[in-house]
């Protein structure tokens, strides 16, 4: 969880002490408050640019150690280019960039929020502490023994200054600091390794949402076998870790209107099971439950915002292993909605994991969309690399809707295709379809499998196996996961579906 106690918001003032952090537009151009706190320095800041070529392009730092005329240690200016092209998500990478320039030594710092125009508006202050705590996160729990000068160190207090205080915490406090929270959640569960988060253990630390107000409902085997979950059970033979399905329910809106719902893959480690993997990475395959890990995080971000809206989170928590009793290829299984599934390779278990549960929450809860969230297929990575999602779905509408709030984000997806063409590639000569279409268009063949589970419901698939495992490290993410989705997924209910 971000540590509350590390941030603070207070009005400008030059700080005694610490690191401080300034903003400023092309041609070396501040805020009064900056200009003022800069004043004792005479022309240091313009010397010590003109030396280092520092003109305030979006994206340069000039640092001034122990500068003369300021009590504090250190002095930051970050470039932003030309203010006027700022958008929301650009705050929030100022606010990572910003923190990125705190040294682990520094026992506090402070970012005057704030350019030209002057002070920033409360919600982009916000914006900017969200930036600071989504960088500050380290996953280093297991860490034991460190290298001489690389010692744990508390981290640093950071103090947004603005020039109300009092609006920019409840702006941070309202909408940002949960998000946060849930971005970390997600970042937390992705990161674990797989002999500490296994299904039951996932199962149990979802069950902490109830302490926002979340009602979770968790199904174990006997409830899945009654269900007829048998393509979800079915992955999880090989493994002695039992499967379970969490539902976790946020009910922020009327008791009328049908629920909004989530879908998340959650397979705890991924083996390949008989058709295994290559060793070579495989310990990256802790992650294959970063869908779900989004799932969580995201009901988190909507319930302790107190988001005005329904909304459904389900996951499907399998551990996929290869032994005497896994499930093989050339194997048949029926769903529980009575379709069967040829199994052609038990690698491609994602899909049988959310058939099923997409079929129960669609039945069940009714939703007014469904989007789900899997690290589905490599296929992906080789479509888009790691910047976009594969987007796959039967509503025109939603995936605007997602790729704006993509672009709002930068959690950007991509549609891809589906159609006909596509879906006779999965059809079996033993049963309804296989579980895998071969080796081209790998992912829409994956996607194809998951819309015969959908009926008319709106629906999205999201295909997140570039964008969240192995994260490109940027301004607000040093980690291997970013928890990606999360915000996505927050804005888009925040901009369409909340009354």
């Amino acid at each position: 969880m971000a540590d509350d106690r590390k941030l603070a918001f207070a009005p400008f003032a030059t700080p005694a002490k610490g690191v401080l952090i300034m903003f400023c537009e092309e041609g070396l151009k501040f805020g009064p408050a900056s200009r003022k706190a800069l004043a004792p320095t005479g022309d240091l800041v313009q010397r010590a640019a003109a030396d280092d070529r520092f003109t305030g392009k979006s994206g340069r730092g000039l640092d001034i150690v122990a500068p003369a005329g300021l009590p504090v240690a250190r002095l930051v200016i970050l470039g932003v280019g030309k203010a006027g092209k700022l958008k929301a998500h650009d705050f929030v990478k100022l606010g990572g960039a910003a923190m990125g320039k705190v040294p682990t030594s520094a026992g506090e710092a402070t970012i005057f929020a704030e350019l030209v125009g002057g002070a920033l508006k409360p919600d982009q202050a916000a914006e900017i502490a969200l930036g600071t705590q989504l960088r500050a996160y380290v996953f280093d729990r297991y860490k034991t023994k460190r290298k001489e000068g690389d010692e744990p160190k508390a981290s640093p207090q950071i103090t947004i200054a603005v020039a109300n205080a009092a609006a920019a915490r409840k702006a941070w406090e309202g909408a940002h600091q949960p998000v946060a929270d849930g971005v970390i959640m997600a970042r937390d569960l992705i990161n674990e390794p797989a002999n500490v988060l296994y299904p039951e253990e996932f199962a149990r630390r979802a069950g902490a949402l109830k302490k926002v107000g979340v009602a979770v409902e968790v199904l174990d085997v006997p409830a899945m076998k009654k269900l007829g979950m048998n393509a979800l059970l079915g992955v999880g033979l090989g493994s002695r870790r039992d499967s379970r399905v969490v539902i976790m329910r946020w009910n922020g809106g009327k008791k009328s209107d049908a629920p909004l719902a989530f879908i998340g893959k959650g397979v705890c480690f991924d083996t390949g099971g008989i058709s295994i993997k290559p060793a070579a990475g495989m310990e990256d395959m802790k992650g294959d439950m970063a869908g779900a890990a989004c799932v969580v995080g995201l009901i988190h971000a909507l319930a302790a915002r107190k988001a005005k809206v329904n909304a459904i989170g389900a996951i499907g928590l399998v551990e996929n292993m290869p032994d005497g009793n896994a499930q093989r290829p050339g194997d048949i299984v029926k769903t529980m909605n009575g379709q069967t599934i040829e199994i052609i390779n038990t690698d491609a278990e994602g899909r049988l994991v959310l058939a099923d549960v997409l079929h129960y929450v669609n039945t069940k809860h009714k939703p007014r969309f469904m989007i789900d969230l899997a690290t589905l297929t490599g296929a992906i990575i080789v479509a888009l690399g790691q910047e976009y999602a594969g987007m796959f779905s039967n509503d025109d509408r939603l995936c605007d809707r997602l790729t704006k709030a993509g672009l709002a984000t930068m959690e950007r997806v991509w549609r891809m295709p589906l159609g006909p063409e596509y879906d006779k590639m999965i059809d079996s000569k033993f049963a309804d379809m296989k579980n895998t279409g071969g080796r081209f268009g790998g992912s829409i063949t994956a996607a194809q499998l998951l819309a015969r589970f959908v009926d008319k419901t709106p629906w999205v698939h999201l295909d997140i196996a570039g964008t969240a495992l192995g994260s490109p490290q940027n301004d607000i993410n040093k980690s291997w996961s970013s928890g990606w989705g999360v915000r996505l997924l927050n804005q888009l209910v925040a901009d369409h579906y909340e009354k």
